[in-house]
């Protein structure tokens, strides 16, 4: 378990909060890049590490993430005009463009130069993976700025990535935690996660299985620049004498995880810090076109389907209040959780710790390796941060490219560090069945 003061540097990322510097020094997501697909179409309200943003795609297709608030006088931009390649604020009619220069200042006399002497914040943009990121680091359009890296879930321009989007009102490290723990899926998701006797992870249109009952796995860790890599290592149901099952996740710092893949494709979660008690929780399959489900399929397939599942703005419609619609009847008949969707089962569980988990009163257990060294990782990285050094998984310290998340059946006297590991691409395999759709 952490002290308060460890909780509360793991978990605030609000203003001059250290955990949240340390974040901004990586290029984050900031919305979906459907959110903002039309030109001069309505800008989208973004919040991210406790600060308001407004995403707006201009007349040209450019893409810009400003201060939500206008700088003459503060009102939202969020309800401005999209025109002419700029955003034009209703109050007064000051126009910004994605680089947040002032292009035009109506309210002003003609012979002004006001318009010269102000500059909107507007951070530096890049669009990949079915996102659009942004560099929010006080360093910023300086020399020291990072240039936008790939991730390791995106590694190509030609990568099918199919996100679900959750706005979850909890704080961001619980739910990491959540992604990063291989135990809790043998219990939470076991009536969508099937064992089975097969010889490797497979998905169907409904379940994705698995070749092991074993819900106590051995847990071991290799600590990486990037963040590390853990095993978790179950019996599998056929030749359990000479084989162990191991799944491979990834952790990579600060808020992503690799989790091992199916059959046809691979996956990943990313969650982004909306301020100290919310968080943008996306989570992502990704490969090859032919294997990997498209967006209506997948967002049913989690049940996270907006008008179904999530308000207009990915709020979820289960929560407290409703019980995160928990079937009791089914419970009986034998649903282990009653909650459908693997994700909701996830979130009934992170908002049930609280806004912000109070750690100094866990117990933890042999199944919380990856836990407790997600939170000292985390928390030396953060010391080392603010002694002067780079922030972790960036420069020299990112994740290399041939370093994936993985899943399978091995002798037991394969070491799974050394395991020649690729993730899932093959053009051999078979696409998806069409029972697999909407």
């Amino acid at each position: 378990m952490l002290t308060h003061d460890e909780n509360e540097l793991l978990c605030r990322v609000e203003g001059t909060a250290p955990m949240g510097q340390l974040m901004r020094r990586h290029w984050t997501p900031i919305c979906l890049i459907e959110e903002v697909s039309e030109p001069d179409g309505a800008p989208v309200k973004a919040r991210v590490f406790g600060e308001d943003l407004v995403v707006f795609r201009d007349t040209n297709g450019d893409v810009g993430v400003m201060d939500e608030y206008c700088p003459h006088r503060r009102v939202s931009l969020v309800f401005g005009r999209n025109e002419d390649c700029g955003l034009r604020c209703l109050y007064h009619g000051w126009k910004m463009d994605v680089k947040g220069n002032v292009v035009e200042m109506v309210s002003e006399p003609a012979a002004s130069v006001a318009a010269n002497k102000v500059k909107h914040t507007a951070y530096p943009v890049r669009e990949w993976g079915g996102f659009v990121w942004a560099y929010m680091g006080k360093d910023y359009g300086t020399p020291t700025m990072p240039e936008f890296a790939p991730p390791a879930w995106a590694p190509t321009a030609d990568t099918q990535v199919t996100i679900a989007k959750a706005i979850v009102p909890c704080n961001w490290a619980q739910i990491l935690e959540g992604a990063i723990d291989s135990a809790h899926s043998s219990s939470l998701h076991s009536s969508d996660m099937l064992p089975a006797r097969i010889a490797t992870a497979q998905t169907t249109e409904t379940t994705w299985l698995r070749p092991s009952t074993d819900k106590a796995p051995r847990l071991q860790v290799e600590r990486t620049g990037y963040g590390f890599r853990y095993a978790a290592i179950r019996r599998p149901i056929m030749n359990a004498a000479s084989n162990d099952y191991v799944r491979s996740s990834v952790f990579v710092a600060p808020a992503t995880t690799l989790i091992p893949p199916n059959n046809l494709y691979n996956v990943a979660n990313i969650n982004v810090p909306m301020d100290d008690t919310n968080t943008a929780f996306y989570f992502m399959a990704w490969g090859h076109k032919r294997q990997t489900p498209d967006t209506a399929t997948w967002r049913k397939f989690l049940g996270q389907t907006v008008g179904v599942d999530l308000d207009a703005k990915y709020r979820p419609l289960r929560n407290r209040d409703n019980n995160f619609w928990q079937d009791r009847d089914a419970m009986k008949a034998g649903n282990f959780t009653g909650i459908t969707g693997f994700p909701n089962q996830d979130i009934a569980m992170w908002v049930t710790m609280g806004p912000i988990a109070d750690r100094t009163h866990e117990r933890l257990g042999a199944s919380d390796l990856a836990i407790v060294e997600f939170r000292t990782l985390m928390l030396d990285a953060l010391k080392a941060f603010q002694a002067g050094r780079a922030a972790i998984g960036t420069g020299d310290l990112a994740i290399p490219s041939t370093v994936c998340a993985f899943q399978a059946i091995v002798p037991k006297a394969t070491d799974w560090r050394t395991y020649a590991a690729s993730y899932v691409w093959d053009e051999a395999v078979p696409a998806l069945d069409p029972s697999y759709s909407t």
